[in-house]
């Protein structure tokens, strides 16, 4: 594994345990270069599975954009990067559950907003201002009032 910090290739895995729900590996490393520490994870790969646009169109999953969605959204907020990372995984394991090989785009959005409901309503509010194209403020007051509706 190529070291973020100098680019090395001489590393040694320190730590490895299985991360949320064992669906991914979580492994501490150190760079014999520079010693710098990083966490990797292990994943099982899943080519096969495409998600189906609103408009109709396919395109491949690709859990990086997954990630950048979360990660935008949670953005200065008091949220860990292991909370993440977990979430993505529970999130892609849920979908692959649920669908077999094609992925409504919908069902990964609603998917994204659940978990972020749980985690932190800021964040969930920042995604469902995208994802649901919030037009004024009214669109952000509706989904507030929502929101404490179900935390009451």
């Amino acid at each position: 594994m190529k070291c973020p910090k100098c680019s090395s290739l001489e590393g040694r895995v320190i730590d490895s345990r299985l991360a949320k729900e064992a669906e991914s590996i979580r492994r501490r490393r150190e760079c014999l270069e520079c010693g710098y520490r990083f966490t990797t994870y292990e994943v099982v790969e899943e080519q096969d599975i495409r998600v189906i646009k609103a408009d109709g169109r396919y395109e491949p999953f690709d859990r990086n954009k997954l990630s950048g969605g979360i990660i935008k959204a949670c953005e200065k907020r008091p949220v860990r990067r292991e909370q993440i990372d977990a979430m993505i995984v529970s999130i892609t394991g849920d979908l692959e559950k649920e669908f077999e090989r094609e992925i409504p785009s919908r069902a990964i959005g609603e998917k994204i907003m659940e978990y972020l409901r749980g985690l932190d309503e800021v964040a969930y509010v920042r995604f469902a201002s995208v994802y649901r194209r919030f037009k004024d403020l009214d669109e952000f007051e509706k989904e507030i009032r929502s929101l404490r509706e179900i935390s009451a």
